[in-house]
């Protein structure tokens, strides 16, 4: 059986068991009728997925992991914050006429940072581009066209004459440059623009933590804590828990690594009052083995992956759970 399915299991069965309800409490959420959706939670939940030993599929019902990968590449690749570049509907409920979800997830990705130790040595060593002047400004151009850093030497600029990228590159500029470092993280947490996003992030950071565990092929290994502060079972579970194991495939494969551990920290699980038939459903059901996921061994640019790029052989899976509502 798949481990994710087993840590699934063990989770609802813990919230179901022995968790507190919000029930006649003040709550956010609430189903399309209106009514407060309150919910049985356990606080502080802990799960760990080594990715050399199977991929953190759940098999009691199908999550339709291209989709999970898209949204990775949504945010952290193409770091965009509006529907329209996504091909699922999981944000439609939160977008505006435009299709912006306000300046949350691929916003916060896309905004760019100085950084005092980012050297010209190290952007060539971590994106293989070139270097473009105009003006006062400096530009790294990724061998795509992208702008990967640029700095002003104008003293009236902020950050005058320090590199400055975004979140996502400056974690692969650390993995490539600086691999044992501590600090190598992205956050979307920003308090000073949270009234100007549809939904304060849920699945909110991910650490980045390199260990050598001296392969033959002298490869390091790549792991992860994802840090999530409110996570829905029914709904969301299985879906973050597999994307996010995506996202760590993709950064170990562009910089050379292999993917070893994503630990889940879930501070708020819950079940939600309207799903609990629907997940004791889920409890009874049978579990098969972990499907086989890999990524196109040719691709080297994390900016390169497409969905394609995905590959899932032997995925077996219960009967889809339809007409899941979802409170907003």
């Amino acid at each position: 059986m798949s481990l994710a399915d087993v840590r699934f299991k063990e989770t609802c069965k813990e919230i179901l068991a022995s968790g507190t309800s919000t029930e006649n409490q003040e709550v956010r959420p609430r189903w399309e009728d209106g009514t407060p959706a309150y919910t049985l939670k356990s606080f502080g939940v802990v799960n760990r997925y080594d990715l050399r030993k199977e991929f953190p599929a759940i098999t009691l019902r199908r999550i339709a992991l291209k989709s999970a990968m898209d949204e990775m590449l949504w945010i952290y690749q193409k770091k965009s914050n509006n529907i329209h570049d996504l091909n699922s509907h999981v944000w439609d409920e939160w977008a505006d006429e435009a299709g912006s979800i306000g300046k949350a997830y691929g916003y916060q990705m896309s905004k760019k940072y100085p950084h005092k130790e980012i050297t010209e040595e190290g952007l060539k060593r971590a994106f293989h581009g070139e270097f473009y002047t105009a003006g006062s400004s400096s530009y790294f151009i990724s061998p795509q066209g992208q702008i990967i850093a640029y700095k002003d030497s104008n003293p009236y600029v902020n950050g005058s004459g320090i590199w400055q990228v975004d979140q996502m590159n400056k974690v692969i500029y650390d993995l490539v440059n600086t691999p044992f470092s501590r600090r190598i993280m992205t956050t979307m947490w920003n308090p000073d623009e949270q009234f100007e996003m549809a939904l304060a992030p849920c699945a909110y950071s991910v650490t980045y933590n390199v260990t050598d565990d001296k392969r033959e092929d002298g490869k390091l290994t790549l792991n992860a804590v994802l840090n999530q502060r409110s996570q829905d079972m029914l709904a969301a579970n299985g879906w973050n828990t597999a994307q996010y194991a995506i996202l760590l495939m993709m950064v170990a494969q562009a910089v050379g690594m292999v993917p070893g551990e994503l630990v889940h920290v879930i501070t708020d699980c819950h079940i939600y009052d309207r799903h609990i038939d629907m997940i004791k459903l889920l409890l009874d059901r049978e579990e098969y083995p972990a499907p086989k996921v890999s990524l196109n061994p040719e691709v080297k640019d994390f900016y390169q992956f497409t969905t394609n790029d995905l590959i899932v052989e032997d995925y077996q899976f219960g009967e889809q759970i339809k007409n899941i509502p979802i409170a907003v």
